[in-house]
């Protein structure tokens, strides 16, 4: 119920700009919402296109590589037999890596996407509703006490800042990524250049995420020199890019402490699946704008959170 909500709340939020040079040109506003309601759907439809080729071509190529994985395997049992641990416990810890369960792992992405795709009904409806609900509530804005006007207009210029910031970056990463892992020769560079992409929007832990199936497929074709090679490249990348230049861009827009924006991800993931953990960062600070801002006692935990503003 939750994740349609958001994900379309998002998606119009970052859209809805699209209105303000239209209308100045004279355009109606039902001409203007439809455009509004256009722009979401591509950026909906492309998101849509991204997540159904990488599991595509992730599940088609999986099988192929089964006796590798396996090889693996067994080179590691064996490895940790000779230091001394029982066969079966040496076994047990790579139950995760055996054929069987990635091509389990497989299907069940396939099942997530599908999943998405009956829930994706649900999201273009709320898009349209948004879209024009948002067209509504501008023509009455003067309506709205300052204060909560400010506060709504600074949450939607940073949820908007954001989005457009980690997408630029994601971007970026992820060509970078992709060509590293195409020049290595890694299986389907196109599928973790997209999983780099997607993982920027989770912060913190998204790089995390982003290395590990790459780095096993390295594992798989080309032993342990080949896994390192590609998380120090990764490494490189992404602590350039995410954590030394990406920062000072979207600090203005996000004013959350890095202890929150962590436990934002594990709470907003166990709140409503996967999804939360890209959609955390809105997600909270929609949290703190109803909750925190217009309360002006509250500026100790404003401060706390990360938050430098001035009150409004």
């Amino acid at each position: 119920m939750l994740a349609p909500v958001a994900v379309a709340a998002v998606v119009v939020i970052i859209a809805h700009p699209v209105r303000r040079p239209l209308e100045r040109r004279g355009w109606p506003a039902w001409a203007a919402t439809t455009v509004v309601i256009a722009v979401s759907f591509a950026i909906l439809a492309a998101l849509g296109a991204l997540l159904v080729v990488a599991s595509t071509q992730f599940i088609t190529m999986l099988p192929d590589y089964a006796d590798e994985f396996a090889a693996v395997v067994d080179n590691l049992v064996a490895a940790l037999g000779s230091l001394g641990f029982h066969p079966e416990t040496a076994a047990g810890a790579f139950t995760w890596l055996t054929p069987e369960v990635l091509v389990s792992a497989a299907y069940s992405v396939a099942d997530s996407v599908l999943g998405l795709a009956t829930a994706f009904f649900f999201v273009l409806a709320y898009v349209i509703f948004m879209a024009a609900d948002a067209a509504s509530l501008g023509r009455r804005g003067q309506a709205f006490a300052p204060r909560p006007a400010v506060i709504a207009t600074r949450y939607f210029s940073g949820v908007r800042r954001y989005y457009v910031v980690n997408a630029s970056f994601g971007l970026l990463v992820a060509v970078v990524d992709g060509l590293i892992l195409w020049a290595l020769g890694i299986p389907v560079p196109i599928v973790w250049a997209v999983l780099a992409f997607v993982t920027n929007f989770i912060p913190n832990i998204g790089f995390v995420i982003g290395v590990i199936p790459p780095a096993i497929f390295a594992l798989v074709i080309g032993g342990w020199p080949l896994a390192l090679l590609v998380i120090a490249a990764y490494s490189v990348v992404n602590v350039v890019l995410q954590v030394m230049v990406q920062p000072k861009f979207v600090s203005d827009a996000v004013g959350l402490s890095m202890t929150l924006t962590f436990f934002s991800v594990l709470f907003w993931a166990l709140v409503i699946g996967p999804i939360g953990a890209i959609l955390c960062i809105p997600l909270t600070l929609l949290v703190r704008a109803l909750l925190l801002e217009p309360d002006k006692r509250a500026t100790n935990l404003r401060a706390l959170s990360g938050d430098t503003a001035p009150a409004s």
